[in-house]
């Protein structure tokens, strides 16, 4: 069986397909049991964020897994294969292990060295524990993957300055201000990211910040703990009318702002300017609203533009978290190829030492005029005889261990040794 991971992010599809193949947390139970349900494969972890949606598998066959899950996907977002299938990329094994490790370290996001991530893989992990649809070898792999994200965050300084989505959003919108202090903003969703928002505004000094979230009690709770303002959906339209920046980041799986709520408003501001950032998959606020005179309304792409531009501070840490994630990566294949083969190994050893010991009890009448001496000599010459025999065999499972080479030689033992 191999660890197999199915996806498309930022880099292989546009923001529209991203955001059509999101799965949200309603819809991730059914996502789960959907993919275990099929026929090759055996375990399933849903890691799906802004710029993500990736499934990984115990893949019984790859070729009938990679089906399975490129099904499963799209019956999720109600589309046709071919849709997407293009735009998706596929890891297995080693390089599977390779990619979830650079996605822990913030290596693979938007915002390289972003600290968000690390939760959002430890959240999928959870919830994938919780609906049991993992087992031993995801269990393992993303545990390791969890190391390696705060090892790469503690040993280098990959995750200085602006180090997540976040704090990116609120860095981005302060440069189109030209500064939050002073600014009368809103923030719809206190979920981690609206959270994370919320607190970099404070942070950069903001010191008029409205909180709505669709549970009532979670916004009041996050709005108490900044000194900021709660408020109820129904009162973000009142709002809109005078806030300078609306940030938005729900979990909601439809718009929460359409494009007539915004052109409706901008007469009531008097002209004034109102800068919108959306960093919410799928998105808060419609698309269309970019072409109403006085919105200036940036999303995902936005941000990946404004990150890059400021990738240059943190660059030369690249390397250094590579390597932590090559030294993990090596760690972890050596752990899990012994825990591959171990059990294997064992029952090998144990049915040769069935083997010795019978064959010594069957011609235990011919050693009675032997020694003790002699008899331990016998003991070691027949043990040595079957540690070189098993040697080779051994040593060629073990360093095949996690390929598909290394599943055929232990199918092999299995099948010769009835083991």
């Amino acid at each position: 069986m191999s660890v197999v991971v199915i996806g498309l992010n930022h880099r292989s599809a546009s923001l529209d397909l991203l955001e059509r193949m999101a799965i949200d947390d309603a819809s991730l139970p059914k996502a789960l049991h959907h993919l275990v349900g099929r026929h090759d494969v055996s375990e399933a972890v849903v890691l799906s964020t802004c710029n993500r949606t990736e499934v990984y598998v115990i893949a019984e066959k790859f070729h009938g897994a990679f089906s399975d899950v490129r099904n499963s996907l799209g019956e999720l977002a109600f589309l046709p294969p071919e849709d997407f299938a293009d735009h998706l990329y596929v890891y297995y094994d080693n390089d599977a292990a390779r990619h979830l490790f650079r996605v822990a370290a913030g290596l693979d996001s938007d915002v390289v060295g972003e600290v968000e991530i690390l939760g959002q893989v430890r959240t999928a992990w959870q919830q994938s524990q919780r609906e049991a649809t993992v087992g031993p070898q995801l269990n393992m792999l993303f545990r390791h993957a969890l190391e390696v994200g705060k090892r790469v965050r503690t040993e280098t300084g990959i995750s200085q300055h602006v180090a997540s989505v976040s704090s990116a959003a609120v860095a981005m919108a302060g440069a189109r201000l030209g500064r939050v202090e002073g600014a009368r903003i809103l923030v719809l969703g206190a979920g981690e990211m609206g959270e994370g928002m919320v607190r970099s505004l404070v942070a950069a000094g903001a010191s008029e910040v409205g909180v709505a979230n669709r549970t009532y009690a979670k916004a009041q709770a996050l709005a108490e703990d900044v000194g900021g303002r709660a408020l109820r959906l129904e009162e973000v339209g009142a709002a809109l009318e005078t806030v300078d920046l609306l940030m938005t980041s729900t979990g909601a799986s439809s718009m929460m702002i359409e494009h007539g709520d915004i052109e409706g408003l901008m007469d009531a501001r008097g002209g004034r300017p109102l800068v919108i950032v959306d960093v919410a998959l799928p998105r808060d606020v419609d698309p269309s609203t970019r072409f109403i005179e006085g919105v200036e309304l940036l999303d995902m792409d936005d941000l990946r533009a404004f990150a890059e531009a400021g990738l240059e501070e943190r660059r030369r840490e690249l390397d250094s978290a590579g390597l932590v994630v090559s030294e993990e990566l090596d760690r972890y294949l050596a752990v899990a190829q012994a825990r591959e083969v171990a059990p294997l190994i064992a029952a090998l050893r144990g049915a040769a030492e069935d083997v010795r010991r019978t064959e010594l009890d069957r011609f235990s009448g011919r050693f009675v005029g032997l020694d003790e001496d002699q008899r331990q000599s016998v003991e070691a010459l027949t043990k040595a005889i079957v540690a070189k025999l098993l040697h080779a065999p051994t040593v060629g499972v073990k360093d095949a261990a996690g390929s598909s080479k290394g599943e055929r030689l232990a199918d092999a033992l299995r099948t010769l040794f009835d083991l």
